[in-house]
């Protein structure tokens, strides 16, 4: 029999060395910062101790010298965190101790000498993630595997023995890398013709195939989209409807022509003021106006202005840098080389812009529209002459609301309110009139009028943008994070700990985009590498990806995550190179089986001995189950729908919002497209843990709770999904019962059933055909019980643990 390539390749590795180099910057300094740095750190030495560098560690304090380079059992660091000394308390004091990994980690790295980098100074300047990556060595093995990715992870394997798990069957490659790369599983057919594939370069061309799909831009720009706290509505307690779908095509568009991930920065950050900016580099600016928006009456509107800029520097500094920027709001980082004068020189960046609405239309409709709107106002304006008791009434109308009402009312309109009557501008009453002839039931004949009038014009739909105003706001410093007190002027800068930031008398955000964008910067390329390795295997390299400062936790394969980002720079800031990358490494393609021996050397799979098992995305839990069922939609782009959903779900926030369930194609549009209202999102996305875009989102959560079965089985689009599949399975699969069934299952987890998995499912049939519960509007020309019998087989296959997981 061949071994798999991946066996083949262990079985070849040289036997580790006993005692692998510790990288101090790696691997002890993070652990430092994390379990000690609070009482023995720059603000507080316990002791008399400081061990924010090796140098102090050294010198020691009250009890003497912290370590002993070369004798670990001698070192009193190493006697406090086992609790072996006679006289100290196991450190840290009263909080978890360290794990054995760590001790041990600790124990070999002084045992070798505690070496550490010349001129380390107090602090993080030196941390790992701020030194900018230099491209390693990749492992020289014998013989030499072809992806550089498989030659990291064997020779880290090697150190413990491990061997790599075998590569997956051809089924499971096919229906992972399809939902990894487009959201989508293959049919049947593609499933087939993958395994009839013997050519050589079989699966690179699958590879290719799917990184040229429409489907590719859906999937990763959802990735994307959680970043940017992207959602269709504009949160706080009102939760109003927004128009901004169109920088989710943008974002699609970018990644199917893969824009090179450095202007994808800059477009979204500044594509406003590059030179001679296209709509589309203006629309790409939504990026930043999808903060929250509140309309609530009697807010002071410049102390939301300022929540809004204070969401863009803390999104930028997670999504660009991997940083906890925003603790420096209110003072200095307490853990990180990070002051707050840092933070309001990236403020400074953001305070220059406006927030307007851009037209996406020539400017023949625009004169159109204009004219329409112009049309509009003069019948709005003529009207109290027409009908002089309009005044009256629409003051009545205006008393006779509820709080509740109000507030569905435009901003404009709730201004006017607040002012009397007489003191009311003409402007002001012009918008409550349109206001109250477009609501109150009795002004039928004036609202059909005006319908009229603005059906004639063109629709223009427009997207929220960015855009630098001409006179610049002044910039300083909030004392305590409190915008009303000025702690003294800023000017727009960068944090000191990273890359110089070439200084200009008026920098602004293109300025900084340029700045994140470059080479030398030591934090996106690493960073973004990091998120795209982590969809892909569970977990990032670095686990706390939105962390890479001295409280995160250090990379599991240091070299190999400074390798990727060099490549990341080398192919010119290629996301589609470096998914080719991965997706072909034989680390992607192990199995997944778990392995009983791993369970105590490796627990939670750091080190890559084989796949994750990983539950489909919410958006992706409905895509397969519309993809099974024959009804999916695979337009791409447009705005946002509305699927059923249960009753009531637009009833629980402050104001009740319309979802008008959409009709025809609409209805069945992939996941993506689900409009999203912040303060009440549909049920069957939030229940698999989608991110409620209040803030950015660079990891989702994976649940297991009860709920999301009930909602499998009785949410009404998954309900609905259910009665097509099993029309499907009637109308097109095969005459017997035992190969619709396999036509079934095949469906949904791509697989063929084992023996016992359809022998369940054939009793489970029988039994519901004799239980005779037909069930409501059955097409003509279909046995009622016989389809009541495929309802419950197709929701049970639609419910299946692997139906909704990536193997």
């Amino acid at each position: 029999m061949k071994l798999p390539v991946v066996r083949l390749l262990f079985l070849c590795l040289p036997s580790a060395a006993a005692g692998a180099p510790v990288d101090y910057l790696h691997d002890v300094k993070p652990l430092f910062s994390e379990r000690c740095s609070q009482c023995h750190g720059a603000t507080q030495q316990k002791n008399g101790l400081r061990l924010d560098t090796t140098a102090a560690a050294l010198k020691g304090g009250e009890h003497g010298p912290a370590l002993k380079p070369g004798h670990s059992a001698d070192s009193l660091l190493l006697q406090a965190v086992k609790g072996t000394h006679p006289n100290l308390s196991r450190m840290p004091y009263k909080k978890p101790a360290l794990d054995d990994s760590q001790i041990a980690t600790l124990a070999a790295w002084i045992d070798q000498g505690a070496t550490a980098p010349a001129g380390e100074q107090p602090g993080s300047a030196k941390h790992w993630a701020f030194i900018p990556p230099l491209r390693p060595p990749v492992p020289a093995l014998t013989p030499q595997p072809t992806n550089p990715i498989d030659a990291f992870i064997l020779a880290r394997l090697a150190q413990d023995k491990i061997q790599p798990a075998p590569e997956a069957d051809r089924t499971t490659l096919i229906r992972r890398l399809s939902l990894d790369l487009t959201g989508l599983p293959p049919s049947p057919v593609e499933v087939d013709a993958f395994v009839r594939d013997q050519r050589p370069d079989a699966y690179a061309q699958l590879v290719d195939r799917l990184l040229a799909s429409p489907h590719y831009g859906e999937r990763w720009g959802r990735h994307w989209l959680d970043v940017a706290r992207y959602a269709d509505s504009n949160g706080y307690s009102i939760d109003a409807p927004r128009v901004i779908w169109k920088y989710r095509d943008w974002v699609i568009d970018a990644l199917n022509r893969d824009l090179p991930f450095d202007r994808f920065t800059i477009e979204q950050l500044a594509g406003d003021l590059l030179p001679a900016a296209s709509m589309d580099q203006k629309i790409a600016t939504g990026f930043h106006r999808n903060t929250q928006i509140n309309q609530e009456g009697g807010i002071d509107k410049e102390q939301f202005r300022i929540e809004s800029i204070i969401d863009r520097v803390n999104t930028t500094g997670t999504a660009f840098l991997g940083l906890t920027i925003g603790c420096c709001q209110c003072h200095d980082h307490k853990f990180d080389p990070l002051t707050q004068k840092d933070y309001y020189g990236l403020f400074a960046f953001f305070n220059n812009a406006e927030e307007p609405e851009l037209p996406l239309a020539t400017p023949k409709d625009l004169a159109a529209a204009a004219e329409g709107e112009k049309k509009a106002a003069a019948f709005i304006a003529s009207l109290p002459a027409k009908d002089p008791s309009v005044w009256d009434r629409m003051l009545t109308w205006e008393r006779g609301m509820n709080p509740t009402q109000r507030q569905a009312l435009p901003q404009a309109v709730r201004e006017a309110f607040d002012v009397g009557f007489e003191k009311r501008t003409d402007a002001q009453k012009q918008e409550e009139l349109e206001a109250f002839v477009e609501h109150a039931p009795e002004n039928k004949a004036h609202k059909a009028a005006l319908k009229k009038l603005r059906a004639s014009a063109p629709k223009i739909p427009s997207t929220m943008v960015m855009e630098e105003r001409g006179k610049p706001r002044r910039n300083y410093l909030f004392i305590k994070g409190d915008f009303t007190r000025d702690g003294g002027p800023v000017t727009p800068a960068t944090p000191a700990v990273l890359h110089p930031f070439k200084t200009k008398e008026r920098a602004n955000r293109l300025d900084l985009a340029e700045w994140l964008v470059e080479p030398t910067n030591p934090l996106l390329a690493r960073v973004t590498v990091n998120r795209i390795w982590q969809q892909y295997f569970g977990r990032g390299l670095v686990e706390t990806e939105n962390d890479f400062g001295t409280q995160g936790t250090p990379p599991s394969h240091p070299e190999l995550l400074d390798w990727l980002a060099t490549e990341f720079i080398t192919q010119r800031w290629s996301l589609k190179a470096m998914h080719r990358l991965i997706v072909t490494s034989a680390t992607y393609r192990q199995s997944s089986r778990a392995r009983p021996e791993l369970d105590i050397i490796d627990p939670n799979n750091k080190l890559l001995a084989r796949q994750s098992r990983l539950r489909l995305d919410a958006e992706i839990v409905r895509d397969v189950a519309l993809s099974a069922s024959g009804l999916l939609n695979p337009k791409i782009g447009g705005p946002s729908v509305y699927p059923p959903i249960p009753e009531g779900v637009m009833s629980l926030g402050q104001v009740k919002r319309e979802w008008k369930v959409s009709e025809g194609e609409d209805r069945y549009r992939r996941g993506m497209y689900t409009f999203f209202f912040r303060a009440t999102p549909p049920p069957s996305l939030s229940v698999f843990d989608a991110p409620d875009a209040f803030s950015t989102c660079t990891r989702r959560l994976r649940s297991n709770t009860p709920l999301q079965s009930l909602a499998l089985l009785n949410d009404p689009q998954f309900y609905d999904f259910a009665r097509s599949f099993a029309l499907k399975i009637l109308r097109e699969g095969p005459a017997s019962d035992p190969d619709k069934l396999t036509f079934a299952f095949r469906r949904c987890l791509a697989r063929e059933p084992k023996p016992a998995e359809k022998e369940t499912l054939q009793k489970t049939l029988t039994q519901q055909l004799a239980l005779n519960e037909p069930v409501k509007n059955i097409p003509a020309g279909i046995d009622p019980n016989v389809f009541s019998a495929w309802l419950t087989v197709a929701r049970i296959l639609l419910n299946l643990d692997e139906t909704i997981t990536r193997e």
